[in-house]
């Protein structure tokens, strides 16, 4: 299945967010379920975001596949994202984005995910093909290449620049999570950044 081929190409990372091993494993070993869950982390806490992709693979009965995923009824679909416990706070307009993205993945990569960040010639490149997914912007793709490269050990010539302070060895992102204590010094991280009126990038 395509599913598999992603896995072997892109091998395991060290995610671990959701405090769920099985839903850690899949964003470790499906570019989609990463894709996913960066997707839905805003506005919702991290591991609710990063659930978010196992919870819709049980939904589907099915790995995750970007053109199922995009060419599925968009009422249907929603449901599935509303279904409870939902998949974010705003599941409707959440699942239209999180189709619009499988959408570009379908279209641009062949429905694999994980050429996003293989076939990229260097971290500018990488960078402007993860700017380019639908729903993030520049700080989530900023994060992602962080993630991509701490955390799955993808680091293209150039990534340090293109992830700017998400690059550092200061625990602020998702891309500093590898189990329960790092979790939690992030979010003790970012509750004082918000106090002291800072961004997370300061």
């Amino acid at each position: 299945m395509n599913q598999e081929k992603l896995v072997k190409k892109v091998g395991t990372g060290t995610l671990a967010i959701t405090g769920d091993e099985a839903a850690d494993r899949l964003l470790n070993t499906d570019p989609l379920a990463l894709l996913l869950g960066m997707l839905l982390d805003q506005q919702i806490p991290m591991e609710w975001a990063f659930m978010g992709p196992f919870r819709l693979s049980e939904r589907l009965g099915a790995g995750l596949d970007a053109h199922d995923i995009s060419e599925r009824d968009p009422d249907a679909f929603a449901d599935l994202v509303r279904a409870k416990p939902a998949l974010h706070r705003f599941p409707s307009s959440m699942a239209k984005r999180m189709q619009a993205l499988c959408r570009h993945v379908a279209d641009h990569y062949d429905g694999d995910a994980g050429a996003v960040w293989n076939a990229a010639a260097n971290g500018e490149d990488l960078f402007g093909r993860l700017r380019d997914l639908p729903g993030y912007g520049d700080e989530k793709a900023r994060i992602l290449t962080a993630v991509l490269a701490k955390r799955f050990g993808v680091r293209p010539d150039g990534w340090e620049a293109q992830a700017g302070a998400f690059a550092d060895s200061q625990p602020r992102s998702v891309a500093d999570i590898d189990g329960p204590e790092a979790l939690q010094r992030v979010r003790a991280w970012k509750k004082e950044q918000k106090a002291l009126g800072k961004k997370k990038d300061e």
